[in-house]
């Protein structure tokens, strides 16, 4: 990378840190430089406004650079974004995954007559793979296999900046996996906006968890294989099997659950009830019982009571959560669910900060279950890595980032393990 090579920040999620790092590539294939490109997030309208902060605050830094913005805030409002003075340049999601774009950009030309280069997200049918040698550290990859969504949960706009789902052919998918493993990963993430929609559009429409089993079969070289995010309601027999039989599938699933009360559920437009998702993890806790559960809760959503909200707090032990991703409710622009009735912004911020403590108690009840156990643990730094359940451990010895090691647990400090 030169001097003058693109300089990227990214908003959001880890799908957008995905294609930052396919931007990266293309971008340096077509020779841009002297550039900064914002990836933005548009899950809720603060995740917009801090997209514009960091674009104004990138221009102040940077003054005599292209400000090209991109991702999904700027798929869904491309005009807000070309109006203001600091952008030169902007580039929907489905854009930015081509080559094209990048060289019009690199000799320094409009689109047309105008400065923004954004499609119309739903008539793309294709997931466009991209290798890249992976992200974060040297023993973890990601392999996006699925973009866009076909539902259309009334708290999210999501679908409007990526579009319906889409996938990855699975030979396409085996292929890119024995790349990077033949380059020294041991861990493979499995990532997308849907994950479990994988494979609904393909011929055949094979599942998620055929997908999973075919991996572990044709990549015996492949080490530890896991799944970012999971709608548990899709998930199919072949994953079950692959949960109980397969221990190389890593014993860790993020669930996205957002409530557990029915009725909110339903105002969700979600696809499944509280006894749904408690009926999954005790299936496969029986099937695993060392599987750990993550799981996205949103705290006062739209018409939410105390009695309520107490359901999602019930929900946390009755499906044994550890990792909770909480979320206060802020009504985003263009969704069902910013006309509904509103909740107090008080008693939003007290029932996320509830449900945080919750979530504390919950990782320290884990933690603590496991002094005294040896676990395998891939090692992201000289000192720290992370167990099979993708829990944080420090190390009192250096060890090879990149290698998995045996260790003895022996205590634990704040939300890490010690070994």
């Amino acid at each position: 990378m030169t001097s003058n090579a693109p300089i990227f920040s990214t908003m959001g999620c880890r799908l957008n840190s995905y294609e930052t790092e396919a931007m990266r590539k293309l971008t340096s294939e077509a020779g841009l430089d002297n550039s900064i490109i914002i990836n933005t997030c548009a899950v809720t309208a603060e995740a917009v406004r801090k997209s514009r902060q960091e674009i104004r605050s990138l221009r102040r830094k940077y003054p005599n650079s292209k400000v090209i913005v991109t991702g999904c805030a700027a798929q869904i409002e491309p005009q807000s974004f070309s109006n203001m003075p600091e952008v030169d340049f902007v580039v929907g999601n489905s854009a930015k995954m081509n080559l094209t774009t990048w060289k019009t950009l690199s000799i320094d030309k409009s689109f047309g007559t105008e400065n923004v280069l954004v499609d119309d997200i739903m008539s793309v049918k294709e997931n466009s793979g991209h290798l890249i040698d992976g992200f974060g550290t040297r023993s973890r990859a990601y392999v996006q296999i699925q973009n866009g969504c076909n539902h259309r949960c009334t708290f999210c706009i999501i679908p409007y900046g990526r579009g319906n789902s889409r996938s990855s052919p699975a030979g396409v998918i085996v292929e890119q996996i024995k790349r990077l493993v033949g380059n020294g990963f041991k861990e493979i993430v499995l990532t997308g906006v849907d994950l479990t929609s994988w494979g609904a559009d393909l011929p055949a429409a094979p599942s998620l968890g055929n997908l999973v089993l075919r991996i572990l079969k044709l990549i015996p070289d492949l080490e530890r294989l896991r799944l970012s995010s999971i709608d548990s309601i899709e998930a199919d027999d072949s994953l079950l099997e692959a949960i109980a039989n397969e221990m190389r599938l890593m014993p860790h699933l993020h669930l996205s659950l957002q409530s557990g009360d029915n009725m909110i559920l339903k105002r969700m437009k979600r696809r499944h009830l509280r006894d749904d998702a408690i009926k999954f993890c005790e299936t496969v806790k029986k099937l695993r019982p060392e599987m750990t559960f993550g799981a996205d809760i949103i705290a006062g959503f739209p018409t939410e009571t105390d009695k309520m909200f107490d359901n999602s707090l019930k929900l946390v032990e009755e499906c044994n959560l550890t990792w909770l991703h909480v979320f206060p409710y802020s009504p985003r622009v263009g969704t069902p669910a910013a006309k509904m009735p509103q909740i107090n912004k008080v008693t939003i911020k007290n029932r996320a900060s509830e449900l945080r403590a919750l979530g504390k108690n919950q990782v320290e009840k884990h933690l603590r279950a496991k002094i005294g156990e040896t676990h395998d643990i891939l090692m992201e730094t000289p000192l720290v890595g992370r167990t099979e359940q993708f829990t944080e451990v420090q190390l009192t010895v250096e060890q090879t980032p990149g290698q998995i090691v045996k260790k003895t647990i022996i205590g634990f400090e704040g939300l890490k393990l010690i070994a």
